[in-house]
């Protein structure tokens, strides 16, 4: 399959191109006004950007990752024998500049790689050999999430494989991105290496999770902040970026070491895209999607995701990232991203925010975190994505106020003990008051978890709203409160107020209330450990 058409102008055949590093792919916010740059623009102008204004979660998180492997390298923040301190001292004084970056670093860096996102050697995070490896293409919609594709209902939109809509390549690039962080697994495009056949993908290296990214007053300040020093002995290879090498791995090759910091940002991906333009290059008309490489990929840790730590299990399986979850509220992950923790606690914070005594005084009073989630399902279903930003987290960080850490901790542990102990006591309440227990009954939902009783669903759809005011109210105006107690009393109120109704009805409500009030008033104690 040829990839375009191209053009005809004087007899001259004109290739598509769409340049990243100068079209207006990346939209930027600056106080009220909004704009487009491409890589070129949002490097010379990152001290007076405010932020990114991607209106796609998943892209603009795995833009950062892109956007961060060649900050570290502009700025010389990418050499392994760098010793700790002098990393955190470059960084700091390029953080108390006001200049911005280098701009012949950046003019050097962007001439030395070709950012085509249609050249026909190397476009740029893609695999020109697809179409002579693939049986067929993929199509756009297969592409573009949220557009049916295949034998998928069209629930919610127009679009149909037999009449598929071309996509403008600033948005396909941003579809692109999200594939090569967040793709799904299963079936794809069959393709044959070497006379080998395969059309398995595997899942993207941080699909399904919740990414905190470090935030400042300005682009060149958040770019700074997003970059971490080398933790390592040594490096065991050259650390590349996919961009720098000068062609793509072979597919059947063992996977490679991941290096710092270009492999970890930008070399994990399992997937392997070609996308095809129209005349002009101004959209894509068609794409190829299959698999990269039909390994897993060595273990790496991403620093910008929580990490839940699982003793018991073997070393390269015991950390796994923290789970987005479209119904859990933001405020519930404060506490792991303000205390620094220890080899002890089996939860620790990105890595991104593990040296906030390093920062500027001015740049860590005015740190916050934008969050960006996006809820899938391990293999193919994606459920929501999301975002949020949170208050300047330096003034409650272990570092600055440990005694206020202290407490937001306390107040969330609290808060969600107390939650796990009215879902239960609903449930009990429920069975003992309605014959027969249909609360039981196993139906379909998500991640297969059985139904949840009609008391329990109403209690925590009540609680949490509740429970996110009372949280501010402790950690703000009443710090000498004792958490348990008053989670405990709000849990109380609202299984009183859900199961009202029934008293009337129901003479074994009464009594099953009772002893559910009892459980959750045994539960106010606070608990030494996180449940």
């Amino acid at each position: 399959m040829d990839r375009g058409p191209g053009l005809s102008r004087g007899g001259l055949a004109i290739t598509p191109r769409y340049c990243l590093a100068e079209r207006p792919w990346i939209p930027i916010r600056s106080g009220s006004h909004h704009d487009g740059l491409g890589l070129s623009g949002v490097f010379h102008h990152a001290h007076e950007i405010e932020d990114l204004a991607l209106p796609i979660p998943p892209a603009e998180s795995s833009l950062w990752r892109i956007l961060t492997a060649i900050t570290a390298r502009i700025t010389g923040l990418d050499r392994p024998d760098m010793t700790r301190n002098e990393w955190h001292t470059k960084r700091a004084t390029l953080l108390n500049s006001r200049s911005g970056f280098d701009t012949e670093a950046i003019d050097a860096y962007l001439t030395s790689y070709v950012w085509d996102l249609y050249d026909t050697e190397r476009p740029f995070l893609q695999d020109p050999r697809l179409p002579d490896q693939c049986r067929e293409a993929a199509g756009v919609n297969a592409l573009v999430h949220g557009r049916p594709s295949g034998n998928n209902f069209a629930w919610f939109s127009s679009h149909s494989d037999t009449r598929p809509h071309p996509v403008p390549s600033h948005e396909a690039a941003w579809h692109l991105l999200i594939h090569h962080y967040y793709g799904r697994a299963g079936r794809c495009s069959a393709r044959t290496v070497d006379g080998i056949t395969q059309a398995d993908l595997r899942a993207g290296p941080v699909r399904g999770t919740i990414s905190f990214h470090p935030r400042g007053r300005t682009l060149y300040e958040s770019l700074l902040l997003h970059l971490t020093p080398y933790q390592g002995d040594n490096q065991p290879e050259d650390d590349l970026c996919p961009w720098e090498a000068t062609s793509p791995p072979h597919p059947l090759d063992p996977p490679a070491a991941v290096t710092w910091p270009g492999g970890v940002l930008t070399g994990r991906s399992r997937h392997a895209l070609l996308l095809v333009p129209d005349g002009d290059g101004s959209h894509a008309v068609n794409a190829f999607l299959t698999w990269a490489a039909p390994h897993r990929g060595l273990p790496a840790t991403d620093p910008y995701l929580i990490i839940h730590t699982d003793p018991n299990k073997p070393a390269e399986t015991r950390d796994r990232p923290r789970r987005a979850d479209a119904d859990r509220a933001l405020w519930r992950d404060l506490d792991t991203l303000l205390l620094a923790g220890d080899e002890t606690h089996n939860v620790r914070r990105p890595d991104a925010f593990a040296h906030l005594n390093e920062l500027p005084e001015e740049v860590a009073k005015h740190l916050t975190v934008r969050v960006h989630g996006f809820d899938q399902e391990a293999k193919t279903k994606d459920r929501a994505w999301y975002t949020a930003v949170t208050p300047p987290i330096w003034p409650w960080a272990q570092e600055n106020d440990p005694a206020m850490a202290s407490r937001i901790a306390e107040c969330r542990r609290a808060a969600e003990t107390l939650a796990a102990v009215l879902a239960r006591a609903a449930a009990q309440a429920w069975r003992e008051t309605v014959t027969p227990p249909t609360g039981r009954a196993r139906t379909p939902g998500r991640r297969g978890d059985t139904a949840k009783p009609l008391w329990t669903r109403q209690a925590l759809a009540h609680y949490w709203p509740r429970a996110e005011q009372i949280f501010w109210n402790l950690v703000e105006q009443h710090p000498e409160r004792p958490a348990f107690q008053v989670f405990a009393f709000l849990a109380a109120d609202i299984l009183r107020q859900v199961t009202a109704p029934a008293l009337a009805h129901h003479c074994g409500a009464g009594p099953a209330l009772a002893r559910a009030i009892a459980t959750i008033r045994k539960a106010s104690a606070p608990r030494p450990k996180d449940p």
